[in-house]
Order: C-alpha cells, then structure tokens, then sequence
C-alpha cells in the first residue's frame, strides 16, 4: 500500500552536537529510515581535522561540499573539493578529510546503509570533549560504528592540524 511518510528537514532544524572546531547536525537519521541511510551536515572551522585516513567495512560514504573547500586524502592521494563537489568514498576506500582553509568549510556526510551513524556523533562529542581524550575510548567507538584506523598511532580527530 502507498503512502507518504515524507520527512521534509529545513535548513535550520536537526539536532545539533558542537565539537571542538566544528558542528554536525543530524538531518535524517536511521531511526527514520531503519538505518538505510544517514545524512548529517558537518561544519568545520579552517584547520580542523574531521578525521583521519580510515575505512569502513559495511558502508559507504558521499560528501557534498556546500560551502568552501575540503581536503579530501583517498588512499595515497589528496584532492581538494570545492563547493558544488560531490565525493564517493565505497566501503574499503581509505579516507579522511580535514578544512586546510582560511574558512569555514560546510559538507554533507551521506551514509548507506547508516548503521546509527548518529551514536557515533553523540559519542565523539563525549569523548572528544572530556579532558583528557581517552583514545582507548575513542578506538572502541571507532569499531563499534563501522570506523577502522589505517594508522593506529594517529587517528584523533577534531584537533588544529598543522599543515
């Protein structure tokens, strides 16, 4: 049987988690779409790293840049992605991404399947924002929600870069 279970989200809505250097904004979220995908606004300040070179084993990923530029790394090469870019990244394709900038940058992170994507937000935030950082913590995160480190002595998001 049709029917319209539409979910319209503005500009301004969604809830919303403040990292350091950053915002993300949860848009549509898994438990709307039983877990098929997740789309979530991130909003970083210029230097800030959204995360480093790791792979996902069951989902894939697409960024949208909407406002400034995004330094890309896809394996062992790095792009820059202006506005209007659109990045495919398939599960087992190294990736991170960070605003080597002068500017705010704003992307759309879209997940499929989403597995909860939105738990490893809300989690990030407490564990990035508790002092000090437990990466033990972290790691485990990373793993619960699909996220593996291609380098297990540098994958701490969130933090001025110093590129």
């Amino acid at each position: 049987m049709l029917e319209d279970r539409s979910v319209i989200i503005r500009p301004d809505e969604g809830e919303s988690i403040t990292l350091n250097g950053g915002k993300i904004t949860l848009k549509i979220t898994s438990d709307l779409t039983k877990d098929q995908l997740g789309l979530y606004e991130i909003r970083l300040a210029p230097g800030v790293v959204g995360a480093q070179l790791h792979y996902h084993r069951y989902m894939d990923e697409v960024f949208i840049v909407s406002k400034g530029k995004m330094t890309i790394q896809l394996g062992g090469r790095e792009i820059v992605a202006e506005e209007g870019a659109v990045v495919y990244v398939p599960r087992n394709t190294p990736h991170g991404f960070r605003n080597n900038s002068d500017e705010e940058a704003v992307i759309t992170l879209l997940f499929n399947p989403g597995q909860s994507r939105e738990g490893f937000f809300r989690g990030l935030a407490e564990i990035l924002n508790a002092q000090p950082v437990d990466p033990g913590k972290f790691l485990q995160l990373y793993q619960k929600y699909d996220s593996y480190p291609v380098d297990a002595g540098n994958f701490m998001p969130g933090i001025k870069n110093s590129y």
